[in-house]
């Protein structure tokens, strides 16, 4: 095996590595995020990990994080919250930064 063939295969690895910490990521944020709308419905522990649950798999609807941000907004609305989709992003950036850094003191 050749010096570039360790180097590419080096580098693919660290590809992999770096797509599965950010899926990891954005799965933890996600759940997060709907612990975070279950709290403000006032559901109850079982209902919140069902929802969190529910917010994490509609990550897998469409790419990009517009499904669950709708996902969320809707279902708050529909709970009779008074929030705006601000409320849900700032919220998801939140998140976001929250689970990078739970997942990154795990590694």
């Amino acid at each position: 095996m050749t010096t570039f063939d360790d180097r590419e295969r080096a580098e693919e690895a660290r590809f992999a590595h770096d797509a599965e910490v950010l899926f990891r990521i954005q799965a933890r944020r996600n759940k997060l995020l709907g612990q975070w709308a279950a709290a403000r419905m006032g559901l109850d522990a079982a209902e919140t990990e069902s929802y969190a649950r529910a917010v994490v798999q509609a990550e897998f609807e469409e790419s990009g994080d517009e499904d669950v941000i709708r996902k969320v907004l809707g279902d708050l609305l529909m709970a009779g919250l008074d929030v705006a989709e601000a409320d849900v992003r700032e919220a998801l950036a939140a998140k976001a930064i929250e689970a990078r850094r739970q997942l990154l003191g795990e590694l």
